[in-house]
């Protein structure tokens, strides 16, 4: 090999090492850029999950009933109370299960879904409107398929409210919310040799607020509005964001037994350990 020879493949082999040392870079550059584009894909999914989860942690079953075969006509409230109520607790950043008409299937249903939703951290809320019966102290939700003659018919086909507070507190929520507006005659009344009217206490377990449109063993007639009188006050009461959850029930109770001069007392029982705002994630207290 002569010298130009080799000053060509010297100058050859120069090159191709430059070019090699590019390949090398743009290999680098673009595994850099794949790295940070998968970092930050990574990073939105995260402040999803976070975000979905924190949605989450404040969930609400809303139920509905207003045709009832037995009645003699159906009960105008309940739905719109429940759409409306649906509307609101969306606005407050609640992941709301809502069924209307609900048969004891759907109703059942409904609450397996409850209660895979429920987390350690949860704040959990239920609402019924319809028809509710007490049955030996206890107060059960009825569908709008039951087929009721007897009162171990009630606890056939009805769904006890305890039940449904004994899910929350099983699955570990944090704090337990119950609203029911059931407290009305019902068509069933006739059948039963020994009838109570209204609904019976409510055994709230800890850290629970409980919040009826009359006091036990009490009924109250529906008016002619929209929506019920208790929906009516507590739809105002969660818009005016009147404090935590134990202040907007009570000031619901008051407003309704000082309209009616107390006619309709509604019945608010609490074991709260912390009070909650309805109106943001944070603790009352926070």
């Amino acid at each position: 090999m002569n010298v130009t020879q080799l000053r060509i493949s010297r100058r050859s082999l120069a090159i191709a090492a430059a070019l090699v040392g590019m390949v090398s870079l743009a290999i680098g550059a673009h595994a850099a850029l794949n790295k940070r584009a998968l970092d930050a894909a990574k990073a939105i999914a995260t402040e999803q999950n976070g975000e979905a989860a924190k949605r989450a942690s404040r969930i609400a079953l809303v139920i509905g009933n207003g045709h009832y075969p037995d009645a003699n006509a159906p009960l105008t409230q309940p739905i719109n109370d429940a759409r409306a109520l649906t509307a609101a607790l969306r606005s407050n950043g609640f992941d709301v299960d809502v069924v209307e008409d609900a048969s004891k299937d759907d109703m059942s249903r409904a609450v397996d879904r409850l209660k895979s939703k429920i987390r350690a951290d949860s704040v959990v809320m239920l609402f019924f409107g319809g028809y509710g019966v007490q049955v030996g102290r206890e107060s059960y939700m009825i569908p709008v398929d039951a087929a009721i003659w007897k009162e171990a018919d009630v606890r056939r086909d009805g769904l006890s409210i305890e039940q449904v507070l004994d899910v929350m507190k099983q699955q570990g929520a944090r704090t337990k919310l119950v609203v029911i507006d059931a407290s009305r005659r019902n068509p069933y009344e006739r059948r039963f040799r020994a009838f109570s009217h209204g609904l019976a206490p409510i055994n709230a377990p800890d850290n629970a607020l409980v919040l009826t449109s009359a006091t036990p063993g009490k009924v109250a007639d529906d008016g002619k509005g929209e929506h019920s009188v208790l929906v009516s006050e507590l739809l105002n009461n969660l818009t005016a964001q009147a404090g935590g959850a134990e202040s907007v029930f009570n000031k619901t109770r008051v407003a309704i037994s000082r309209a009616s001069d107390g006619e309709q007392v509604p019945s608010v029982s609490s074991s709260l350990l912390e009070d909650v705002r309805l109106g943001t994630i944070a603790n009352a207290g926070s």
